[in-house]
């Protein structure tokens, strides 16, 4: 039998083409021979400010993902605002939330010391993520280089993309998915709200509801700092695992089996549905957790990067060169 040929429209090869040449442009060793002193320098700078503050791993680590949902791991999220970009703070999940921006601006400070106009942003954003997680006892994994960083921000698509902490499960699953990623992946990036704070308003609606799916004990001892009369004002804080809120652990599927998680977007996923098989594989293999968390966090730093001549590599981490 004679073999067809198969057309490949034209434009379909140059998009298939361009997905693999993005992809194949991200290599650990990118900055070995333009600047190999960067990876040091910048996990010096991330442990310096989590030493300051141990919070501040989990905020590294929430700053890289919130990135990387929103067009892609460019750094779009440190642009401050102007008079022609609109900042992707002033989006609902990252107004008066999301933070670390000085961090990455202090590391950013460090390189370009050494390696003036390499290191991109958006990389020193990846990297950061992964040094805060080994300095509270998290995992490591070989972060991949050579993004380059945006000159828009898209708080529209922050809006749009980023979970809810109001959101099911199936809902979290289609978001994840959207973005390439597994629902085995979001259990093990949802395995970060081991760590941690949240604003009363967050979860004042889930510990006043009196439903079956949360622990009684727990919903009372939350109440204490979120008053149900206050409004959506009340910024008060309260960490997210009660038991070691500032350490990358297991502790987090623990808290689900009993009825203890704090958002509503994390007690969903041990509610009966098709994720409890995998937060009782986590809460009782905590090595398992640390080594998918690992795998995630590398396939989440494959979102959509810009590499090549796309983008630019800024100077100064908030604003556009």
């Amino acid at each position: 039998m004679a073999s067809r040929a198969i057309f490949v429209p034209a434009a379909l090869f140059l998009l298939l083409l361009f997905s693999t040449t993005c992809k194949a442009q991200l290599s650990s060793s990118f900055y070995e021979s333009t600047c190999p002193n960067a990876l040091a320098t910048i996990r010096n700078s991330i442990r310096a400010a989590i030493s300051r503050e141990r919070r501040m791993a989990a905020s590294l680590i929430r700053l890289h993902f919130h990135d990387c949902f929103v067009q892609g791991c460019d750094a779009s999220i440190l642009l401050n605002g102007t008079s022609t970009i609109r900042s992707e703070m002033e989006a609902g999940p990252n107004r008066n939330s999301a933070r670390g921006h000085q961090v990455i601006d202090a590391a950013k400070l460090e390189v370009e010391k050494i390696c003036p106009g390499v290191i991109s942003c958006a990389d020193i954003l990846s990297v950061a993520a992964r040094d805060a997680s080994v300095a509270v006892g998290g995992p490591s994994w070989t972060v991949k280089l050579g993004r380059r960083d945006s000159t828009t921000a898209n708080p529209d698509k922050a809006n749009s993309d980023l979970p809810s902490f109001r959101d099911g499960v199936d809902r979290l699953i289609s978001r994840f998915a959207d973005k390439g990623l597994s629902a085995r992946d979001m259990v093990a990036l949802s395995g970060s709200h081991t760590m941690g704070q949240a604003q009363c308003v967050t979860f004042r609606d889930r510990i006043y509801n009196n439903a079956s799916d949360i622990d009684a004990g727990f919903a009372s001892t939350r109440r204490r700092g979120c008053p149900a009369n206050q409004g959506d004002g009340n910024s008060n804080l309260a960490p997210l695992d009660l038991v070691t809120p500032n350490q990358l652990d297991n502790n987090y599927f623990k808290n689900l089996i009993q009825k203890k998680g704090l958002l509503e977007s994390d007690q969903v996923l041990f509610s009966g549905g098709s994720t409890d098989s995998i937060v009782s594989e986590y809460s009782s293999n905590p090595s398992k957790f640390l080594s998918d968390f690992a795998s995630a966090m590398v396939k989440m730093g494959d979102i959509e990067p810009l590499t090549g001549s796309a983008g630019q590599i800024r100077r100064i981490c908030s604003a556009v060169n």
